[in-house]
């Protein structure tokens, strides 16, 4: 049997106000190729299928879109909510999908796996939306499950319980998790210190013992934990951070006696991510950033003052400039340990001339300019008096 494992597709998300549909549109139509060449029996998608709670009509018409294309392909789907999805939103047509399209967002569809079949029997696919432990644990009150680590146990242990169950009467069944979560490899006491990313707290890899493979979702570069065990991450990218990390999805491939193999497909990148470091007009001039110029770049100038207009003469060069900072080469120190040192014992107009020099990092007022401030200053002295 073969799966394509995706995850985080965050439909909606902008990148630094910009809109990402149109190209989260092409790189999902080709993760359905993919699903076709590669004939794909199963499409798993781990969590964060949107990217907010109230996620706009375009957005479900995106995912509708994908949803249809992808089955029509001939994988079946099954999608599980994230802790950015809304489940009700999410889940609110699950029953009008077509046949093949399975969307689970609430606790009781878990030990209802999707059983698919080839060849060598059953494979029984168990998809985990994200739990909040707040909302989850008060179904079982009588158990402590204040934190993901505690849910996640306790769902895995329902999970085994039903695979002994089921393999009672079909031996070579095997398993798939689907789980969006945050995944380590920590003792099952836990760290001695809290561990978050994006707001999800940590769940020891131990909990997915037992399961064939665990697709999981939250993080959005790919990773091995396990050979079993593994994240996809996001189709696009959705950070600088996340520059020259490749995008894609695992082809996994199970036979009789559970996972085979899994392979690396790659996803086409719309708009690379390009970081850029220099002063204003090294990056308008050099020939070496021309392969940047339809990039996404975020910039960092190293000039000493910081420059005018700066975004708008370099979006001239990189119309898809996002992000820019100031951080200069060389800094100026003039041996006072602060502000208010440097200015003791000073005339107003030296006092005027350092502010200006130290905004500018270092570069005094020029005659004219000092000029002009001393006749300001003596008519604001004029006028006090």
């Amino acid at each position: 049997m073969r799966l394509l494992h995706s995850s985080d597709w965050h439909i909606g998300r902008t990148f630094h106000g910009n809109s990402t549909v149109a190209a989260l549109r092409g790189v999902l139509g080709e993760l359905v190729e993919i699903a076709r060449r590669e004939r794909v029996d199963a499409v798993l998608v781990a969590g964060d299928v949107f990217d907010s709670a109230v996620p706009a009509g375009e957005h479900f018409d995106l995912l509708a879109e994908t949803l249809v294309a992808l089955r029509d392909a001939g994988p079946s789907v099954i999608v599980t909510s994230g802790n950015h999805d809304s489940p009700a939103r999410l889940g609110f047509q699950a029953a009008l999908l077509r046949k093949g399209v399975h969307v689970i967002t609430r606790p009781e569809q878990i030990l209802e796996p999707i059983v698919l079949r080839d060849e060598h029997g059953p494979v029984a696919v168990y998809g985990i939306p994200y739990l909040e432990p707040a909302l989850y644990r008060h179904r079982y009150p009588e158990l402590q499950l204040r934190s993901h680590d505690q849910v996640l146990a306790h769902v895995m242990e329902g999970v085994r319980a039903d695979l002994a169950e089921r393999r009672s009467v079909e031996p070579k069944l095997r398993s798939v998790v689907l789980a969006h979560c945050f995944a380590v490899g920590v003792d099952a006491a836990g760290p001695e210190r809290d561990i978050t990313a994006g707001g999800v707290e940590y769940v020891a890899l131990e909990r997915f013992a037992g399961v064939d493979y665990a697709a999981l979702g939250h993080i959005h570069s790919r990773a091995e934990l396990a050979p079993g065990i593994r994240y996809s991450g996001a189709p696009l990218h959705y950070s600088f951070k996340e520059a020259g990390k490749p995008r894609g999805a695992w082809l996994v491939e199970l036979d009789a006696d559970g996972l085979a193999a899994v392979e690396w497909a790659e996803l086409p990148v719309p708009r690379p991510l390009a970081e850029l470091t220099g002063t204003l007009d090294e990056l308008l001039t050099e020939p070496r950033y021309a392969a940047h110029e339809q990039h996404w770049v975020s910039a960092v100038l190293t000039d000493r003052s910081r420059p005018t207009d700066a975004m708008a003469k370099l979006q001239g060069r990189f119309p898809h400039c996002a992000t820019l900072a100031h951080r200069p080469a060389e800094t100026h120190d003039d041996g006072a340990s602060g502000y208010a040192e440097r200015m003791r014992s000073k005339t107003d107009p030296q006092i005027v001339a350092d502010f200006l020099a130290h905004v500018r990092n270092g570069d005094a007022a020029a005659p004219d300019e000092q000029a002009l401030l001393r006749e300001e200053l003596a008519v604001l002295e004029s006028a006090a008096d």
